[in-house]
């Protein structure tokens, strides 16, 4: 009996990993809804998406031209990366309900199709990475010592910093998926690529626009032992991050659950093993 029940909760942590889940509908549905339609979270996120893009390509054209630096330069910062991710998922997600909209609910007798999966691991990483570039940018770059103009432009300096933050936080309490604490590798992964390039990018003798052997004064791998304490307490604080962002989600099931007075209603799984 105890080798079976052992054997259960490991088979039920495996699938906690896995992106699979056994209603399909909460991936287009707001559990803030008593109907079934896609359209209202549809709406919402076509409009963040067409949001995120017209940011996303401003920031492309515009710091290049006002810095009057190569447009490659843009592609080295995180915090592009970051909006990248927002772009994509709010992207993926109007696709995934538009997809239900002009065709038919999800079926996932097979599993969820991919591009429900996609969208599930961008949500997965977006969110807390977005949370971690607004809390790293505010707290950290724009209160060091050496300041870098790094967004010459107010307005789209607080678009790319902090609204980016408040665009992933409607995403998530509007959602209805749950966010699960064992997905917490997915957005360490995505850390770990940019570290990696951030390591690829010095040793190739890459500069930042002003003619720094780095990309941020924090991240200077001509110091490693610094810039190592860095990044590990950083990828501490996104972890801890995600965790928030779980609780979060469980929180937003609970309070929508009662709200519409559905004892059936939506339950996020995060938090099982």
């Amino acid at each position: 009996m105890n080798m079976l029940c052992v054997k259960c909760g490991s088979q039920c942590q495996w699938r906690q990993c896995l992106l699979e889940h056994p209603s399909p509908s909460n991936f287009y549905v707001s559990c803030w809804q008593s109907s079934r339609s896609c359209v209202p979270l549809m709406s919402l996120r076509i409009f963040l998406f067409l949001y995120s893009i017209c940011v996303l390509i401003t920031s492309i054209v515009w710091m290049p031209l006002t810095l009057d630096i190569n447009c490659g330069y843009w592609f080295i910062y995180v915090t592009h990366w970051g909006y990248i991710l927002v772009a994509l998922s709010t992207g993926f997600g109007a696709a995934v309900s538009a997809c239900v909209y002009f065709n038919r609910p999800i079926d996932a007798t097979f599993g969820l199709p991919w591009y429900v999966k996609t969208y599930w691991v961008l949500y997965n990483i977006t969110i807390p990475v977005a949370f971690l570039v607004t809390i790293f940018y505010w707290g950290v770059l724009r209160s060091s010592v050496k300041k870098l103009n790094y967004a010459p432009n107010p307005v789209l300096d607080i678009m790319l910093h902090g609204v980016n933050s408040a665009v992933m936080l409607v995403e998530l309490l509007c959602s209805a998926h749950p966010s699960r604490l064992l997905h917490i590798m997915q957005p360490l992964y995505f850390a770990g690529v940019y570290v990696l390039f951030t390591i690829i990018y010095f040793f190739a003798g890459g500069l930042d626009p002003w003619g720094n052997p780095f990309v941020y004064p924090v991240m200077d791998w001509s110091k490693p032992e610094q810039t190592l304490i860095v990044v590990t307490l950083t990828a501490l604080f996104l972890g801890l991050i995600h965790l928030i962002v779980v609780g979060i989600a469980s929180l937003r099931d609970l309070i929508a659950k009662r709200c519409l007075r559905d004892t059936t209603g939506v339950y996020n799984d995060g938090f099982d093993a």
